[in-house]
């Protein structure tokens, strides 16, 4: 039994216990299935696990929203002086979450101001996800390129989107400004389909795309592995969302499965939406969420359009760096102050000493059990939810698993930046489209007579917004040079 000092809160040098906040959402897991809800019983912040509740996330900070508190009730903001400038999380995602972005520090000061109430922070909000299980998720958009086989290959889809809008992708420049701006107006045509139109062409859509599922259809190992990532994905998100044009934004959004251990970052403006799998997420400060399909909350398509930088491909995925000279300590640095995560892993028969870091962080336990000691004594058990405060400057804490013991004990740990010059994660905005080869590979465009001469015009002539307009009234069937690969 752990003696009174150990949970001591006298001295701000040790290592203190934490209650989180919970919460649960439409799209959390069920039951015990949902490693929030397990984490949450053993740290003693419910009692029982409901079966039928979704638990969808475990919030460690010091938002208003979701205050974490020690074991006497305190919030952690007042133990440890002020707010942190990060939001660790838990989440457990049984289905899919909405088509969503978050703000720019500017952005989210004047949504604040305007819309307190959908937009309760003034504060950006940067975020970083590990996988603890395989993890879908969608993240960045498609390249033009890719997009505009699948306009081509889906007339269903084709028929959400304006035809001057179609024409902007066909026949758009390779300068990557222009490209933007034509998937910029494609979003926003598609995002601006009158309801009644998108409800029956996805209706459409569904039917073919079941029949072509079914087992008469083609061979799974005929069919190119990303066009059935992308019908089943589809018909998975519709089911979900009945009659949410939502469903298709497969077709948009880069299509991703991120092993356990792998991560990525999402910076401010950059569209995404977690399918499902669970993950650590941590980031900066906020609640800022600014959504568009995929929900039955507050959809906010004209912030939404506007506000995104249009970059096109995916984000990094890392599986992390070593850091402190220790193979077994993988750091998640993003380029941005806030935030950093470690993972720490410490075998059977294995002793590990934590990081001193001049900074406060907290970890919680993610996998297996040991022990902990320090110089000052403090001898904790550590369980998968427990989760610990260690304020800066503390003596640093051993980690020690029993020879006898089966599998390794795993913690995640978070706190303010301290490798910013070191970042391994970068945004799709970072990554850019040349470093991104899409879930596909294309052919290489034909090169123009003329450099910079826009695809489908004349040397030296421009694709005007008002060529677009006269083109598209006599659009029927328009062909591109893009072909569907045989992979």
């Amino acid at each position: 039994m752990a003696s009174q000092h150990t949970y001591s809160t006298d001295s701000k040098q040790n290592v203190v216990p934490l209650r989180p906040a919970i919460k649960d959402y439409a799209w959390g897991i069920r039951g015990l299935d949902s490693r929030v809800a397990r984490f949450a019983l053993e740290s003693g912040i419910i009692d029982e696990v409901d079966p039928d509740t979704p638990y969808a996330e475990l919030w460690l900070g010091t938002h208003p929203s979701g205050p974490t508190t020690l074991r006497d009730g305190m919030t952690l903001e007042h133990y440890v002086g002020g707010q942190l400038p990060f939001l660790f999380k838990v989440l457990s995602a049984g289905k899919a979450l909405s088509i969503q972005a978050h703000p720019c520090k500017e952005l989210a000061k004047e949504l604040h101001k305007s819309n307190p109430k959908n937009y309760v922070d003034d504060n950006h909000k940067p975020e970083l996800a590990v996988a603890l299980t395989p993890f879908e998720a969608m993240c960045g958009f498609r390249r033009l390129e890719e997009i505009a086989i699948l306009i081509k290959k889906h007339p269903e889809f084709a028929a959400c989107i304006s035809n001057e809008a179609k024409l902007g992708v066909f026949l758009c420049s390779e300068h990557e400004a222009d490209k933007k701006k034509a998937l910029q107006v494609l979003f926003q045509s598609f995002m601006s389909c009158p309801k009644e139109t998108s409800h029956s062409q996805l209706k459409k859509l569904l039917k073919r795309l079941q029949r072509e599922q079914s087992c008469d259809h083609v061979h799974p190992h005929e069919e190119p592995p990303w066009e059935r990532k992308c019908a089943r994905a589809i018909l998975r998100l519709a089911q979900q969302f009945p009659g949410d044009s939502g469903a298709m934004a497969p077709f948009l959004l880069n299509y991703l499965l991120i092993a356990p251990g792998e991560s990525f970052y999402m910076a401010a403006n950059e569209p995404h939406a977690y399918v499902a799998g669970e993950i650590i997420e941590c980031m900066a400060c906020s609640d800022n969420v600014v959504r568009a399909g995929l929900t039955p909350k507050f959809k906010d398509v004209d912030n939404l359009v506007n506000m995104l930088t249009y970059s096109m491909g995916g984000p990094t995925i890392n599986a992390g760096s070593p850091a402190y000279g220790d193979d077994r300590i993988m750091r998640y640095t993003p380029p941005t102050g806030e935030f950093e995560v470690m993972l720490i892993t410490c075998n059977p028969g294995e002793e590990i000493t934590l990081p001193h870091l001049p900074v406060p962080s907290v970890f919680i336990v993610i996998e297996g059990s040991g022990n902990t000691d320090n110089d000052g004594g403090q001898r904790l058990v550590m369980r998968p939810g427990r989760s610990y405060l260690m304020p800066s400057d503390c003596p640093p804490l051993t980690l020690a698993v029993n020879s006898n013991k089966r599998g390794p004990l795993r913690i995640a740990l978070a706190h303010e930046n301290q490798h910013i010059d070191e970042p391994n994660l970068s945004s799709a905005a970072e990554v850019g489209p040349k470093q991104w080869s899409g879930e596909f590979a294309l052919p290489p465009a034909p090169s123009p007579s003329n450099p910079g001469t826009p695809r489908g015009s004349g040397p030296g002539s421009v694709v005007s917004p008002s060529n677009i307009k006269n083109l598209a009234e006599n659009f029927n069937g328009l062909k591109t040079q893009y072909e569907v690969p045989r992979l």
